[in-house]
């Protein structure tokens, strides 16, 4: 899972993106309006941490625009208006949940909690395709043919998850980019997604999976069963 911070106070940002490590989640942090809308734009997110007072383009005006263009990916407002009016006024303008500062460390753990099972509209703890299944708390990777289990390293991760959940579409190497690097994957070569792309493909085939992720030529990956192995 993939989470953008947009707070302009640079060391809440960061205290933020280090207990969302600690609990597994991958994150991206911008600092004004302006980038956070920009990058909240290539719903390449699972939920946003959005600050409402921003240089640039203000947190609500950022909801707005990103209702208005139809992403829907859930929005927790965190800020120091903590008024019932600015409540409302938030929530009105399409977040999903709001949090005042300061605010405890367990309880935004459990709106992100909340606010992802609810995305998906059942609790999934776990993504499986053919015969694998991957653990979304701890990364583990099994394989129930063979019993065997692989931890993947946390890009790994995130290119399986993406895989999983999108198993009918081909994956494009621009969107793998996207999805592991944030904004940083618009610097980046293709290789860096053919890299991991190999990573992983080997950590499938060392538990004995019947699954393999398939090149398509001149378009990007997708998931398929190899019935002969």
């Amino acid at each position: 899972m993939r989470i953008l911070i947009v707070e302009d106070e640079y060391p809440l940002a960061d205290a933020i993106q280090e207990i969302l490590k600690r609990n597994n989640y991958t994150s991206d942090i911008e600092t004004d309006g302006e980038n956070g809308l920009n990058a909240a734009l290539t719903n390449i997110y699972d939920l946003i941490i959005l600050d409402l007072m921003l240089p640039k383009i203000d947190g609500l005006n950022i909801l707005k625009e990103l209702r208005t263009n139809n992403i829907t990916t859930p929005v927790i407002i965190l800020t120091a208006k903590s008024t019932t009016e600015d409540i409302i006024t938030g929530l009105d303008s399409g977040a999903d949940d709001y949090l005042a500062k300061p605010f405890n460390t367990n309880e935004l753990l459990a709106r992100i909690r909340a606010l992802t099972r609810r995305k998906d509209k059942i609790i999934v703890y776990n993504l499986a395709y053919a015969d694998i299944e991957l653990n979304k708390n701890n990364r583990n990777l099994l394989c129930h043919t063979t019993g065997k289990s692989i931890k993947l390293g946390e890009k790994e991760f995130l290119l399986l998850e993406y895989l999983i959940s999108n198993q009918k579409l081909v994956i494009t190497k621009e969107q793998i980019l996207d999805k592991l690097w944030g904004n940083e994957g618009l610097n980046l070569e293709y290789n860096n997604a053919e890299v991991y792309v190999s990573f992983l493909r080997k950590k499938i085939n060392f538990i004995g999976s019947h699954v393999k992720i398939k090149a398509v030529r001149n378009s990007g990956y997708i998931l398929e069963v190899d019935h002969d192995k």
